[in-house]
């Protein structure tokens, strides 16, 4: 064994020769020899040079600047967390006062709407020997008014009108259609044409000023001295007879109408019927009867909830209505349920 500039020869002297194909099979392959001889030279023998001072001071001051640089990226991400944290405690508190401001804006919408909707919707009119009550509720709390109106009054002869409209669509749009169809409808009134002719009359009145409007439109009209009350029906659900006994019959014309902007508007057959006291009529939209989807199955129901309602006080029947029939909610619309009632004499 010797060394050479650093290096470590290894000689191994074997007493006999040492073929190839043996030396192959050594785990490490030695260099060229005689036959009886194997050496062996290996890097970084026992008398390499020690590494110079200068080496082991660079060494040190590279790991001082690599520990350094550490706590320095230490220090820099512990603020930057800080930082962090308070700019998402920041925009938490941002957030929250922004969701306290949309809230008051609903509230403040809804309080709008709420007065809108009241001055849309007048009281219902003094009439001896009837009493009138009506229900309103839009399709969700803090929505604007939508296209179900309605409008009531006493004409010069002393018979009373109501009218109810439910226009096509939703929102402030639907409100100004459903409005500029209750006024159309009054004011022909008030000139003195026949209820068999107000919606058609109104539907060829409104074509060229509202061309894309659409309504359902029922007229009811009452005399409070005999009870005779006559509705006309265009395209609207089929009003709901109540008797005192607790008796429900759908009131049905021999011939349908169609409602204003629908093909061939007009009123069809007018219903006629005479109440007696205690017998309520109920007039109401298609959100009464449609909130499961269903409105043959939603007539159905309100023929059978609406008997438990005879002889309940007026002013309760149209919200307590309302609410049973929407104990089950699959589609939300306005609402307007109005009942009227022939009083039955004092005492009975």
């Amino acid at each position: 064994m010797s060394t050479v500039d650093g290096t470590l020869a290894v000689t191994l002297v074997l007493p006999g020769p040492v073929d190839q194909r043996r030396r192959n099979d050594l785990p490490l392959l030695p260099d060229a020899g005689d036959d009886s001889s194997l050496t062996w030279y290996l890097p970084g023998g026992i008398a390499s040079s020690p590494a110079p001072a200068d080496d082991e001071a660079a060494t040190r001051e590279e790991m001082l600047e690599l520990v350094t640089r550490a706590d320095t990226l230490t220090r820099e991400q512990r603020e930057l967390k800080h930082e962090l944290a308070e700019t998402n405690s920041g925009v938490l508190a941002m957030y929250v006062e922004l969701e306290q401001r949309d809230e008051q804006l609903r509230q403040a919408h809804a309080v709008i709407f709420r007065e809108l909707e009241d001055a849309l919707r007048p009281p219902p009119p003094h009439v001896d020997d009837f009493d009138l009550a009506v229900h309103y509720a839009p399709s969700e709390p803090d929505s604007p008014t939508g296209g179900d109106l309605y409008d009531w009054f006493v004409l010069p002869d002393g018979t009373v009108h109501v009218t109810l409209v439910d226009a096509v669509g939703h929102g402030v749009t639907s409100t100004r259609h459903a409005l500029t169809v209750t006024y159309a409808i009054r004011t022909l009134a008030l000139e003195g044409h026949p209820l068999d002719d107000l919606i058609g009359r109104a539907a060829r009145t409104l074509a060229t000023i509202e061309p894309d409007l659409m309504a359902t439109v029922l007229l009811a009209r009452f005399d409070p001295a005999t009870g005779d009350i006559t509705i006309a029906n265009g395209s609207h659900p089929r009003p709901l007879l109540l008797t005192a006994e607790g008796d429900t019959e759908l009131l049905v014309p021999e011939r349908v109408g169609r409602g204003v902007g629908f093909p061939d508007p007009g009123t069809g057959s007018l219903v006629h019927r005479t109440l007696a006291p205690g017998d309520v009529i109920l007039l109401y939209t298609d959100g009464l009867t449609e909130s499961r989807k269903n409105h043959q199955e939603g007539e159905a129901r309100l023929l059978a909830v609406a008997r438990g309602h005879a002889g309940k006080p007026i002013a309760t029947i149209p919200r307590a209505l309302a609410a049973d029939m929407h104990d089950v909610v699959l589609h939300a619309d306005d609402t307007v349920v109005i009942a009227i009632r022939r009083r039955p004499p004092p005492g009975s």
